[in-house]
């Protein structure tokens, strides 16, 4: 669905994305994880046409994005930022508008409200919306379309657990629907909750690809067993036959309460690649 090769991209002589590269398949949600800064916006506005590059290929929906037509834009939706909500407007309202837009039937409008659990503020302007509300009125925005393609930039950041939860399960239904995702985050948590592959972009290039667990096994030096006892104690076994008497002993003994190998997380993963956190600000 979608393919990127060699792309760059610079702003005021100074290269931000810097020989991107990677393919999105049809039906899987797909994770670009990085620090503010790394690119992940600019990426995201150069797929869906908003922002030129100057080299490189950008292939989606099979074409060029150059070569995309109105038809092609409607099978995408974005959800980014501010993108999309008029704050005089109520929810109805901002969705009635991009339902004219794209000619969507106004009857989608209440059960797409409901979806996304916002029928009951169908009247309150987006400017009364909590962050939470607001998000998922942008989301209701693109789920109105039905689209292939989805890009949703931090579409959880600075939320609540709960609202966070809900938003997650609104992702993970147009999966089920058929829907590519192309999301991007920089919550490991997410991410590896999520996505089907993800690439770890760092200073505009992408240091890391795969599946979120197959990244984590890549960089498993330690292969340890991290064992807790029930009296507070604890102890670390190499993850390797030669622990299977020791084991064999303390489990006998009923002395283990939690035991937990030590494979990393796709923060300390980012953490070793580049010396940086993937929540930091530049």
């Amino acid at each position: 669905m979608i393919r990127l090769h060699n792309v760059h991209k610079s702003f005021s002589g100074r290269e931000v994305l810097k020989g991107v590269e990677f393919e999105i398949n049809d039906g899987e949600i797909f994770g670009l994880l990085g620090p503010s800064g790394a690119g992940k916006t600019t990426l995201i506005k150069i797929l869906t046409g908003q922002l030129d590059f100057e080299n490189g290929e950008v292939f989606i929906l099979d074409k060029q994005v150059g070569d995309l037509n109105g038809a092609d834009h409607k099978k995408i939706g974005i959800m980014m930022d501010q993108f999309g909500v008029y704050e005089r407007l109520s929810c109805y309202e901002n969705l009635k508008i991009f339902a004219d837009i794209y000619q969507i039937s106004k009857d989608d409008i209440r059960k797409t409200l409901s979806d996304v659990g916002l029928e009951k503020a169908s009247k309150t302007a987006a400017s009364n919306l909590s962050k939470g509300m607001r998000n998922r009125l942008q989301l209701a925005r693109v789920f109105m379309q039905t689209p292939k393609i989805i890009f949703l930039d931090e579409p959880t950041s600075g939320l609540d657990p709960a609202t966070t939860k809900a938003i997650h399960r609104l992702i993970l239904e147009k999966k089920a629907q058929g829907c590519t995702i192309f999301l991007t985050t920089h919550d490991m948590t997410e991410a590896t909750k999520l996505c089907d592959h993800v690439a770890l972009l760092n200073d505009g290039n992408v240091v890391e690809y795969g599946s979120p667990q197959e990244v984590c096994r890549r960089y498993n030096h330690q292969n340890r067993l991290k064992l807790h006892f029930y009296d507070g104690t604890e102890e670390e076994l190499p993850n390797a036959a030669d622990s299977a008497e020791r084991l064999k002993e303390l489990f006998l003994a009923g002395r283990i309460e939690t035991i937990h190998s030590t494979e990393p997380t796709l923060e300390t993963v980012f953490l070793e690649l580049t010396g940086r956190k993937l929540e930091e600000n530049e």
